[in-house]
Formats: C-alpha cells, sequence, structure tokens
C-alpha cells in the first residue's frame, strides 16, 4: 500500500503526536453551536502557530457523526501543470496516523481530461496536509479525495467537483490563505473586501486575493446554485497572531451551510 508521508510536520505543526493532539484538542474542545448541516468548510493552511486557531474555528462546529468522507481542494504551491492533480497513494499520513485515499473516485476522476495523477506533485505540498491532523481530530472514520489545483479554471473545477458533493455524509474543504505580504493596515483592507465578495457568492475572486482561489470561486458557484449559506467564523492576519506588522498573511475560515 503506498503511504504519502508527511512532509511538513515539525515546521508548520507539532511533529509530536500527544503535543499535537493536546494543541488540537485544546483549540477544538468549544462545543458546536451552529445548527444547520454543515456542507463545507474554507479553512487558512499556514504554520499552526499563524493559522491553527483561525482554523479550530471552522472545524470545532462540524458533527462528526455525519461526514464519512471529505473532498480537500488547495493551490499546488511547488508545481505548474494543466489541470488538478489527484495522488497515487493509498494512505496520507500524518503523526496521529493514517487517512485513507477515496480510491474509488480517484479512478473515476482519472477518466477526465484535466485530471493529473502525480504523488511527486503532492509530495511536499502543505496546503492539504495541514488540515488532516484537524480532520483526524474533529472526524471519525472518513476517507480523503485530495484535489490540488494549478492552470484550471474554476468552472470546471466546479463541474468535477459537483456530482462528487451531493451527498450529506461529504464534505468539502477548501485550503486558502487571502493576501500575502501586505503592511498591516492595507492587508486588513483587502481581506475585508475580499470577505465581502466571498460573502456575495461572487466567484470572482484572484490568487492575489486568494491562494487558493480556485478552489474558493468553485465553491461559491456550486454554493450560490444550492442556495448554501455562508458564515464567517474569524478573520486575521499573521499581525494579529504570531508576526510582525510589516508583511503580514490574511486567514479567514467559513462555514458554508444548508438553510434549514
Amino acid at each position: 500500500m503506498a503511504m504519502r508521508l508527511p512532509a511538513v510536520a515539525g515546521r508548520f505543526y507539532e511533529k509530536s503526536a500527544p503535543l499535537l493532539q493536546q494543541q488540537l484538542d485544546d483549540w477544538c474542545s468549544p462545543p458546536a453551536t451552529h445548527r444547520e448541516l454543515i456542507r463545507a468548510l474554507i479553512v487558512p493552511h499556514a504554520g499552526y502557530i499563524y493559522s491553527g486557531e483561525v482554523a479550530a474555528k471552522a472545524y470545532c462546529q462540524l458533527q462528526a457523526e455525519t461526514i464519512k468522507k471529505v473532498i480537500l481542494i488547495g493551490p499546488s504551491h511547488r508545481y505548474a501543470f494543466h489541470g488538478c492533480a489527484v495522488p497515487n497513494s493509498d494512505y496520507f499520513s500524518t503523526p496521529l496516523g493514517s487517512v485513507s485515499i477515496d480510491v474509488q473516485s480517484i479512478d473515476n476522476l482519472i477518466k477526465i481530461d484535466d485530471i493529473k495523477v502525480s504523488d511527486q506533485v503532492h509530495a511536499q505540498e502543505h496546503c492539504l496536509e495541514v488540515q488532516l491532523p484537524f480532520l483526524q481530530t474533529c472526524l471519525h472514520q472518513f476517507t480523503l479525495l485530495p484535489l490540488l489545483t494549478s492552470n484550471v479554471s474554476f468552472i470546471k473545477v466546479a463541474k468535477i467537483i459537483d456530482a462528487l458533493w451531493q451527498q450529506e455524509d461529504t464534505l468539502l474543504v477548501i485550503s486558502s490563505d487571502l493576501s500575502h505580504f501586505h503592511p498591516y493596515a492595507d492587508a486588513q483592507c483587502i481581506d475585508q473586501n475580499t470577505c465581502s465578495t466571498i460573502e456575495r457568492f461572487e466567484p470572482s475572486l484572484t490568487a492575489e486575493q486568494a491562494c487558493g482561489s480556485t478552489g474558493i470561486n468553485a465553491l461559491l458557484l456550486l454554493a450560490k446554485k444550492r442556495g448554501y449559506q455562508l458564515t464567517r467564523m474569524e478573520l486575521k492576519n499573521s499581525g494579529d497572531t504570531a508576526g510582525d506588522k510589516e508583511r503580514v498573511v490574511g486567514y479567514v475560515s467559513y462555514l458554508i451551510s444548508e438553510i434549514q
């Protein structure tokens, strides 16, 4: 069985399983207050000292017993290619254990022209890996469909995931930070405008506004069509958490849920 080993444990998050689990338990311990059925999340993917608590604000609201599959989408930071990339691995591992890959869905996806199979593209990518310990902490048993985007339209991504993201037991997670390396006050203004665009369900974000804009735009397109609602959980930047205020990175977390 092919295993994708953790690439950023010890850098983006704790390598020690007990220390990592304690940190996540502390962040994710508040009881869920969101009553609607959560269908998707938008969460950041920086090092945990910078964005972990922002992500946890969304993850702690999940209803673990209802989710059996997770579609996890993020931008490829190291490799440029046409379309989307899925792994050939059977498992992704973290210090907290291994996660089974949804190989059946991948077998169906690879028949699509815009899907590339590449363990190399996934091997060192952090944007999906940092979400796994949160999912392992907040869910029970689940399978994972990891999808990295590169040179592909959000409309194409929406078409790829639409049929996969139908059942209530399937959670869609979009991994994305917001603006990068602006002074604190400028970043706050840029990120507030980006959030306003998201909250109007306008699939017009650029990579300068959000590095995972392709995934977010695809989600917004589908969420508007389905009549879902957005709930912003937290908006901060690295100047609020563990960095200086000269060149900050923005982080936001959202819940996307069905209207009861």
